[in-house]
């Protein structure tokens, strides 16, 4: 009986950690301009969801640098542009900007940085993606967000 409770709470346990899990991904990032991801499931059981960023290539920032950068889809040409004009020293993002829902600062080759966002900023059905800011990357550098049950 011992053994079968401690086998059903380790169990438990585990369960738990998976569902943790879930609420975070790791996505990397390229010196050919790609993600390795093109889609984000992000459950509506999670309070708060991480973003990982790495950068696999070995190109500085200031040559090929990647941020991870969530919107939603209808806003992601006038965030791109808008960061265009902000420049490298603001991670080519418009400060304050109220578009972006989430972002990590712009990284170059072998650095990573990370965010949390609070998941009841996403709407269900709404269309969510996710880019690099980097000028001329959102073009190659997206993917979508959806909120999932």
């Amino acid at each position: 009986m011992f053994v079968k409770a401690v086998a059903l709470s380790m169990l438990a346990l585990a369960s738990g950690q998976a569902l943790a899990a879930q609420c975070s991904v790791d996505v990397d990032s390229t010196d050919q301009m790609t993600f390795n991801t093109k889609a984000i499931e992000i459950s509506k059981s999670c309070k708060t969801f991480t973003v990982n960023l790495t950068h696999s290539g070995s190109l500085p920032k200031n040559v090929m640098g990647h941020n991870w950068v969530l919107s939603k889809k209808s806003d992601m040409a006038g965030v791109s542009s808008d960061g265009m004009a902000a420049g490298v020293d603001k991670n080519y993002l418009k400060p304050d900007d109220a578009r972006i829902i989430a972002h990590t600062k712009l990284i170059g080759a072998g650095e990573k940085d990370s965010v949390t966002f609070d998941v009841a900023k996403l709407t269900a059905g709404e269309a969510y993606e996710f880019f690099c800011s980097f000028p001329g990357h959102s073009s190659l550098m997206k993917g979508e967000v959806t909120l999932v049950d």
